[in-house]
């Protein structure tokens, strides 16, 4: 074992692969998202994921007070949408289909899963925070297979 620095650390954790998902909600008439690729399972009873999010982060204080918010799994077609969505700047929905549920969860369309969520709690970890989420609703297709961020691309999953 020997030392690191961050971008040792960052080059390690790209080989470690993970899905995509974008976080979105409509806040007064706007369409306000992020994507997110630290996105995993962490309960069956109650029904809890959870996320991780810089502190830095501009877009999450926008969407971490709103009652209801739309997590899309994003799939193996939504490759530029990911990297909209992740952008600093601009449109983040730009040529993105989307649909708005009652309540403001906004969804990608297309998706692999889609899960109305309510933020539960708030970890501090680091540089980032632990978001963990409470599942109110959800909808899944297993037509659509999701996209996967491995060693800073996006890629598909291929069948052996």
């Amino acid at each position: 074992m020997s030392t690191f620095d961050s971008t040792a650390l960052r080059h390690a954790f790209a080989h470690i692969p993970s899905g995509v998902v974008a976080i979105c909600a409509e806040v007064h008439g706007e369409r306000v998202g992020m994507a997110a690729s630290t996105f995993v399972p962490v309960s069956l009873d109650p029904p809890l994921v959870a996320f991780c999010v810089q502190r830095t982060s501009g877009t999450w204080p926008r969407l971490s007070a709103l009652p209801h918010l739309g997590i899309s799994v994003l799939s193996e077609e939504h490759d530029g949408a990911a990297k909209v969505l992740a952008a600093k700047n601009g449109d983040r929905f730009a040529g993105i289909e989307t649909e708005i549920r009652d309540g403001g969860a906004l969804f990608v369309a297309g998706t692999s899963v889609r899960m109305d969520v309510t933020v539960e709690q708030e970890i501090p970890a680091g540089d980032h925070d632990i978001v963990v989420l409470r599942i109110n609703e959800m909808l899944t297709d297993a037509e659509v297979e999701p996209i996967v961020f491995h060693r800073s691309t996006f890629r598909r999953l291929i069948a052996s």
